[in-house]
């Protein structure tokens, strides 16, 4: 499968609460790891076991080992991910004491990536792979030109729409499974997200305009898969949170990934569901993505409370 979007270096601090504007206020912990929509879903993917592909561009700073090693050591295939001169992309992500976030995004490096890299990766890669997975942290055009490429070569399209903003109604319909979760797809849809009724009607949202399937995540509250045939829902496997950072890049990744190994939609929705859950366990967005193995045990472990 091919992964097309950002890496940055993810600066994280974590205090019992958010400072106030204008105010100094002291942390708990720090972190400086991998990070980037796209690259925590290309570790995700690749710690689900998949052939994982990355495109996307990083700096020739001294974050450029960090992020490089944080992609082989998950599996990853970094062969289209281009060095550029200047920075690496950087995140700083603030977490609180209940696990919530705030992330500003710098692009840097990110906004190198051109549709020449990315045509290149679809010359050589897109016969083997199966599924595409992108976001909307690289230039929207970008994101829609790897989109076409990808319909166009008949690889399944799944979109994680985040960070969310309007995108022209053209995209639906070269997408297979767009994945928001309740504030992406009320921004998106103009509905507002706050019950599963509300969350079924914006997934038809979506598939009214082409989309074949859209995947409403609703954290603790699961997630309502709607498509022209019907309406599944999905419950969450409930957990102690801890920091919520890089829960849906675990989700989109592992979603993707069960895609590209040939399970059903519902299938790769449990696993990707599980993933999710085990990433709000943890500290951190790349260390927090879970193994193939932690999502088998949680699953079966759960598959034994029922029985």
């Amino acid at each position: 499968m091919l992964i097309v979007g950002s890496i940055t270096a993810d600066v994280t601090t974590f205090s019992s609460r958010l400072p106030k504007r204008g105010e100094t206020f002291l942390g708990d912990a720090f972190t400086l790891v991998l990070g980037g929509k796209g690259a925590n879903q290309a570790v995700a993917a690749g710690r689900a076991g998949a052939p994982a592909r990355m495109v996307g561009c990083v700096g020739d700073d001294l974050f450029r080992d960090l992020v490089y090693h944080g992609l082989r050591d998950a599996g990853v295939d970094v062969s289209h991910v281009r060095t550029v001169p200047g920075q690496t992309g950087v995140a700083h992500i603030r977490v609180d004491a209940s696990g919530e976030n705030d992330i500003v995004m710098v692009p840097l490096a990110n906004a190198h990536l051109d549709e020449d890299q990315i045509d290149r990766a679809f010359d050589e890669l897109g016969p083997r792979s199966r599924v595409m997975l992108t976001q909307l942290e690289i230039p929207f055009r970008l994101t829609m030109h790897a989109i076409r490429r990808a319909h166009e070569a008949g690889i399944a399209v799944v979109l994680d729409p985040a960070p969310a903003h309007e995108l022209d109604d053209e995209i639906w319909p070269l997408v297979d499974i767009v994945t928001p979760n309740e504030t992406e797809a009320s921004l998106l849809t103009g509905i507002e997200v706050d019950s599963r009724d509300a969350a079924v009607a914006a997934g038809r949202w979506f598939v009214e305009r082409g989309v074949r399937a859209a995947l409403i995540t609703m954290a603790g509250a699961g997630s309502v898969l709607v498509t022209a045939d019907g309406i599944t829902k999905h419950s969450a496997i409930p957990v102690e949170v801890v920091d919520t950072t890089a829960a849906g890049d675990a989700f989109a990744g592992f979603l993707a990934a069960g895609l590209a190994a040939g399970l059903s939609r519902d299938a790769a929705i449990e696993r990707a569901g599980a993933a999710g859950a085990l990433a709000v366990t943890k500290r951190g967005a790349s260390p927090s993505l879970p193994t193939a193995a932690e999502v088998d045990a949680l699953l079966a472990s759960r598959i034994r409370e029922d029985a």
